[in-house]
């Protein structure tokens, strides 16, 4: 008797992996250890060889990891699996080194990042969002310049998810971020470093919904970007949950319709 096809959902979740991810400042990648998950979807009875095949793909895609790996990485699974479609997340920390405002001091800070792509046999066209977390200091919504107390900051983590034409860089989102933020984060602050910062932060009104429409709009003017996602989580000294604004960019628009003399 033939055996009866059905539709299977096979995969394997949170493998702890080393890899080298794609970075702006180091040719052959910043080495870390990502946790993989990868599902298909197949028409077939479930094997447990499935779980092998996953690994042996794995294996055989040991470059740099980037939006253009990935996405060869993708079909390969389609065909190794005779899949009809399939996911693969990519969740990993990444350091970039900063220098503090006024010492000039260097440290590293950590940031979290992840890869997920998509590809469906139909199409085999994959899709690859790159998304980073980046924390900074916005305005605390409930101070004031004129109330007493005046100014004063809370932590907002911004949440950056992008689909673009070309690899990005996790450097390069980080210093947009860092740039429409009131303040940077640092892993290390000299005295110095911090008076400034304070001075900044009961100087300066930039609340989260301000830095979130500041990124966007440079988003927008970004041809290679086809779509994005900015969300900023919130966490008030006040409050014992967080509070969070985000957009993103519809899939229907195919450009944000800026002049091309402002881009």
């Amino acid at each position: 008797m033939t055996q009866q096809r059905v539709m299977e959902d096979v995969g394997m979740s949170n493998l702890q992996f080393p890899i080298r991810v794609l970075s702006g400042r180091d040719l052959q990648g910043q080495a870390t250890v990502a946790h993989i998950t990868v599902n298909a979807r197949i028409v077939q009875a479930f094997e447990a060889r499935w779980i092998d095949r996953f690994i042996q793909v794995l294996h055989r895609h040991q470059g740099v990891v980037g939006a253009g790996a990935l996405q060869d990485q993708a079909l390969d699974y389609l065909h190794e699996l005779d899949a009809r479609s399939v996911c693969v997340a990519y969740d990993f920390p990444y350091f970039i080194e900063k220098t503090t405002p006024v010492s000039q001091e260097k440290c590293l800070v950590r940031y979290r990042c992840a890869y997920e792509l998509r590809v469906h046999a139909l199409s085999r066209e994959p899709t690859v969002i790159f998304r980073i977390e980046v924390p900074v200091v916005t305005t605390y919504p409930g101070s004031s310049r004129e109330k007493p107390g005046g100014l004063f900051g809370q932590l907002s983590r911004i949440s950056l998810e992008v689909m673009a034409r070309r690899d990005i860089y996790p450097e390069d989102l980080v210093e947009m971020v860092d740039r429409h933020g009131l303040a940077p984060l640092y892993s290390y602050l000299t005295e110095d470093d911090q008076q400034h910062i304070i001075e900044r932060i009961h100087a300066e009104d930039r609340n989260s919904v301000v830095v979130v429409d500041a990124i966007k709009q440079e988003l927008a003017r970004r041809r290679d970007i086809e779509w994005y996602a900015v969300r900023s989580a919130n966490y008030g000294m006040l409050h014992s949950y967080s509070t969070m604004v985000g957009l993103e960019k519809s899939p229907w628009i195919p450009f944000s319709g800026y002049e091309s003399g402002d881009i």
